[in-house]
């Protein structure tokens, strides 16, 4: 099976994961907490990163730092993974969904300003499959509002928005280090900021809102949001080679292009001319013209040994986040999308592979479509040469 993502470890992850468990400091104390919390900031241009324990912990965090709580309320897209919208409800906060604009599958800065109400507070954004958003337009949005940015840049390491780096954009940025994403520290996450204190109320609460002068005194309630160790010995040996992985990504997206993009019925994934994709995912759209439907493509693609992913669910349509309302782009996207394998491990071959599944499953039944019952099958790497 050609999974959809797997880790890339290659580096100095061993060595480094090593030199803990024989140092003995494999918990949340350590230099390797310090020195990526360092690298991961200054990859961002940004004044401080703050680890934890996940990328919803950072979500929420976030939001703790800002003040949010019970009667704001907090605009996320509803096409995007339900972490998102969870983290507004842990800060007892009201998640409001936006629609996805239909060209580059981001959240649509244009439907924000139908949505703010005296009980708005921010704007959560997320550069979904690795592509950034329209950060200007949403930052406008803010400014005439008076509202809060945070980024949510899980699935962006790497890409850049207008030649800034994701995670470095808004009032505060997020990341997630799931085993999946460009870098991975297993389980992880980080809050950057440039606002110094915001980053020290972060730190705060991320330790169990414990006394900096006095150990054990807790004067509010924290969190218990610490990464470890261990966890940022993987991580920083992943940030040293974070530009190498992107690079494979974008290679690998260049030779799904190549081979999918004149293909009827499918839609590649996009790139917008102010953006650099790092393609998190390859995703493609199946349009109705192509012979297979989406599940039904996917169900062909696993029979042949090639795992594969649908578009998150448009949040609002789950009960977990009741809506009435009708998101119509985000619900076309999240029935029509599929990811494909995107391991930086991916080989030509094997992509070639994929490729040869979906061009001639699409060829050799549009011809039975029209009784033609002449074979469709191309070499191997033939749409790439």
């Amino acid at each position: 099976m050609i999974p959809v993502a797997e880790p890339d470890l290659s580096g100095n992850e061993l060595e480094y994961v090593t030199d803990c468990v024989r140092t003995e400091w494999v918990s949340s104390l350590g230099k390797y907490v310090g020195a990526f919390e360092h690298a991961v900031a200054e990859r961002c241009a940004r004044r401080h990163a703050i680890s934890v324990c996940n990328g919803t912990a950072a979500l929420h965090l976030a939001l703790a730092v800002l003040g949010i709580g019970p009667g704001d309320e907090v605009i996320v897209p509803s096409l995007t993974f339900v972490a998102t919208a969870n983290a507004v409800r842990y800060a007892g906060a009201t998640p409001v969904f936006v629609d996805a604009e239909p060209d580059y599958w981001q959240l649509d800065a244009g439907a924000l300003e139908a949505l703010i109400t005296p009980n708005t507070r921010a704007i959560i954004p997320v550069d979904l499959y690795g592509h950034p958003v329209d950060m200007d337009a949403i930052d406008a949005v803010a400014r005439r509002h008076d509202l809060w940015v945070i980024e949510d840049a899980a699935e962006a390491h790497g890409a850049e928005y207008k030649g800034r780096p994701c995670g470095g954009l808004g009032h505060i940025s997020c990341f997630s280090f799931y085993g999946n994403k460009v870098i991975t520290t297993g389980e992880g996450g980080m809050v950057l900021t440039d606002d110094d204190g915001w980053a020290e109320r972060a730190r705060f609460l991320r330790d169990h809102a414990m006394s900096p002068t006095e150990r054990y005194y807790h004067p509010e309630i924290g969190f218990n949001y610490r990464l470890t160790n261990i966890q940022a010995a993987l991580g920083l040996a992943q940030v040293e080679r974070l530009e190498h992985l992107v690079a494979i990504k974008r290679r690998n997206a260049a030779q799904y292009i190549r081979r999918l993009a004149d293909v009827p019925g499918i839609t590649v994934a996009p790139e917008a001319v102010w953006a650099k994709n790092v393609y998190w995912m390859f995703s493609i759209l199946v349009e109705p013209e192509y012979p297979l439907s989406r599940d039904a493509l996917m169900a062909a693609l696993r029979q042949h040994g090639v795992d594969t992913r649908p578009f998150f669910r448009a949040i609002h349509t789950m009960p977990c986040h009741p809506c009435e309302d009708r998101l119509p782009v985000a619900e076309d996207l999240a029935a029509r999308g599929i990811n494909l394998p995107s391991s930086t491990k991916l080989t030509e071959a094997q992509i070639d592979e994929i490729c040869d599944h979906i061009v001639d499953w699409g060829e050799t039944r549009r011809l039975r479509r029209v009784g033609d019952p002449r074979p469709c099958v191309k070499a191997v790497g033939e749409e790439a040469r």
